[in-house]
């Protein structure tokens, strides 16, 4: 999961789906806030879902994104001050 969000707009783009609106959104939302071409976008987001970040839900011709609870959970308490997580936790967080 870290590796994945190393990339700047990969980071950016988890961010912009959290903070978004019911907490899911489209590439479409996601477009302006890059300068960057939709298939790249698309790419990063791929990566994302497959690290295990994101969900995601086909609606018509647009993919919505939303973040997965268990990861967003998993992440927390890994940066959480004073707390450590195992290799056991993280086991069965895709990498």
């Amino acid at each position: 999961m870290l590796r994945a969000m190393a990339e700047p707009a990969r980071l950016r783009l988890l961010s912009i789906v959290l903070s978004h609106e019911g907490g899911e959104a489209c590439v479409c939302d996601l477009l302006p806030h890059f300068d960057l071409s939709q298939p790249t976008i698309s790419h990063h987001l791929k990566v994302l879902h497959e690290a295990g970040l994101l969900n995601r839900e086909k609606r018509g011709t647009w993919v919505y994104y939303i973040a997965r609870p268990e990861a967003m959970a998993a992440l927390g308490a890994l940066f959480a001050t004073g707390s450590t997580v195992s290799s056991d936790d993280m086991a069965g967080a895709p990498a």
